[in-house]
């Protein structure tokens, strides 16, 4: 026993790396992958940025909504920052070390971004509840400092507790291997690779996803059940089509997030599989952070408006 507890602890203090494998089964897709990973990158700043630059600069997008809007934008080139410049340079390089420190630090930011995002969601699913069920409360309930707070409370929600889930997962032995099948630091392919019984470990996790994505889920659920229901019994064809339109992009992005990070970290450990769980990660940590800003531009009516007022601008100035 005592020989056993020794090993453990000698083995975990040994690893100062991990070796992120990525893609490395499929060597001969590797700059592929690196040319559409880095596109999708650019496009995804680019997007992101270009909401935050139209909702800041014209007058008519200074409302809750576009205030919301606007930081999930800025949290979506934050979230996609986390992951995807190391994954290009692991790509590009063939250099797939990442130090234990900055497993760790990418790990939280991970969680701690993605738990931020799903308040986030759930703040504007209340903003467009208000506004289409209670339309003439919506100027004296979302106001400034309410919208501030629902946005401040929505960052900071999620802060100590993944720094505990990090800690938690950290603190283990690693003592099987220093190889992670993944793109990034996640949890479900770390605790693989950690010595001894991980079960406390493994719900704990599924404690946090169920308060951090099951919570804001049923909020975001309840909030359009009213809405639906709102705009089901309004008299006008053109009123319901209108408040149809300002929900539809959000209920979108809602489905892509929630629908990848429900299966992905709410699914029985029994039905883990290395392969898929990267494909489903490309989904939310890659993906939806570079449709978001498609999603909103394409379907709202107003942001493709103040767009070509700043291009009118700028042609006469």
């Amino acid at each position: 026993m005592n020989t056993s507890q020794e090993t453990v602890g000698r083995n975990s203090t040994t690893i100062t790396r991990f070796i992120l494998l990525g893609f490395s089964d499929i060597p001969s897709l590797q700059h592929l992958f690196f040319s559409v990973f880095l596109v999708t990158y650019i496009v995804t700043l680019a997007g992101n940025l270009l909401i935050i630059v139209l909702t800041l600069a014209d007058p008519a997008l200074h409302t809750p909504m576009y205030f919301f809007l606007r930081n999930l934008s800025f949290l979506e080139m934050c979230y996609t920052s986390v992951n995807v410049p190391k994954m290009l340079r692991n790509l590009l390089s063939g250099d797939k070390n990442i130090s234990f420190i900055g497993c760790a630090v990418q790990t939280y930011f991970t969680f701690f971004l993605g738990g931020s995002e799903c308040f986030l969601l759930a703040s504007m699913a209340y903003d467009r509840y208000v506004a289409i069920c209670k339309p003439l409360h919506y100027p004296l309930v979302m106001n400034r400092k309410v919208s501030t707070g629902l946005a401040a409370g929505s960052w900071l929600t999620g802060l100590l507790v993944y720094f505990g889930l990090t800690s938690m997962v950290f603190t283990l032995p690693f003592c099987r291997s220093h190889e992670i099948n993944h793109f990034f630091c996640d949890i479900p392919p770390l605790l693989k690779l950690a010595c001894g019984d991980t079960s406390h470990n493994e719900m704990a996790v599924f404690m946090v996803a169920l308060l951090f994505v099951s919570f804001p889920f049923m909020l975001i659920l309840m909030s359009y059940v009213c809405i639906i229901s709102t705009i089901l019994r309004m008299p006008s064809g053109v009123g319901r089509k209108r408040s149809f339109s300002t929900c539809s992009s959000h209920l979108m992005v809602v489905t892509l997030f929630f629908g990848s990070a429900c299966i992905m970290y709410m699914k029985p450990n029994s039905s883990y599989s290395p392969e898929t769980d990267k494909f489903l990660s490309l989904s939310y940590t890659i993906i939806t952070p570079m449709l978001n800003p498609i999603i909103y531009s394409l379907r709202n009516k107003e942001v493709k408006g103040a767009f070509w007022r700043m291009v009118g601008r700028r042609r006469f100035c």
